[in-house]
């Protein structure tokens, strides 16, 4: 049996950790290398690093660049990275920093056949394709470019495209629960499950250790993405994992 994964997520804006609610309202939360140090000495599964400014300010790529590499200097957890990466260069740059996975979100829908090119070059468990969705009359509607534009393909469509594209691994993430820490959009997971079998990462909303398990027994996901749930309070990767265990996840086993 594949083992569930948890994965701190870090926002980046200028070289800085931020948080915001509902992709807005952004604040300070400390040096990303420290915190990534302390997430690596929790044994998190992976991490994953998201410039946010990239497609609101056309912030400088080599920020991001540098920070990669600064951690993968220090930390020995996969490496998962995006915000802005609209190119196959940028994608190798970010490689050769240290990022073991690139995730692309807005790049999927202006440029779609990078995900292909991408898939090729650096094989599909390198490519990770980003959705961000809101709530709409009742219906999934998805966004990029940081939540700001709305797409014109639905969230079926999109998915399909995209697995049959090359996407390696699918990151969820709820706008309407982002930061809100009351539980994840469980039903999103089960909605994007129906079109690929791609492994699937759920993001935004979690608040308690409940919402982990929830989100790995009735959605099925693969992983689940953690910010403010490890960044405000004493909670943290290692209570993370052995409250799942105890609750008969499969997680991997730690010294």
């Amino acid at each position: 049996m594949l083992k569930k994964r948890i994965i701190p997520t870090l926002l980046l804006s200028n070289g800085r950790m931020v948080k915001g609610k509902q992709f807005e309202n952004f604040r300070d939360t400390g040096d990303p290398v420290s915190a990534a140090r302390i997430y690596n000495a929790q044994n998190a599964d992976e991490l994953f690093f998201l410039d946010i400014d990239a497609n609101r300010k056309g912030s400088a790529f080599e920020i991001l660049e540098k920070t990669v590499n600064a951690v993968s200097a220090e930390c020995f957890m996969p490496l998962s990275v995006g915000g802005g990466v609209d190119s196959i260069e940028k994608m190798r740059r970010l490689l050769l920093a240290g990022a073991d996975k690139i995730s692309i979100t807005t790049a999927a829908h202006t440029t779609p056949d990078l995900i292909g090119e991408a898939a090729n070059l650096f094989g599909r468990q390198c490519v990770v394709v980003g959705l961000d969705v809101k709530v709409e009359n009742g219906n999934y509607s998805l966004y990029s470019h940081c939540g700001t534009q709305k797409s014109t393909k639905s969230l079926r469509d999109f998915v399909l495209e995209m697995t049959e594209r090359g996407a390696g691994e699918f990151v969820m993430n709820s706008i309407d629960n982002d930061g809100m820490m009351n539980g994840y959009d469980l039903q999103l997971a089960k909605e994007v499950r129906r079109y690929t079998d791609r492994p699937l990462i759920i993001a935004g909303g979690a608040g308690t250790f409940m919402h982990l398990v929830d989100a790995f027994k009735e959605a099925q996901v693969d992983a689940v993405a953690c910010a403010s749930l490890f960044h405000f309070g004493d909670n943290n990767p290692i209570r993370a994992r052995s409250y799942l265990l105890n609750q008969g996840i499969p997680m991997k086993l730690t010294k």
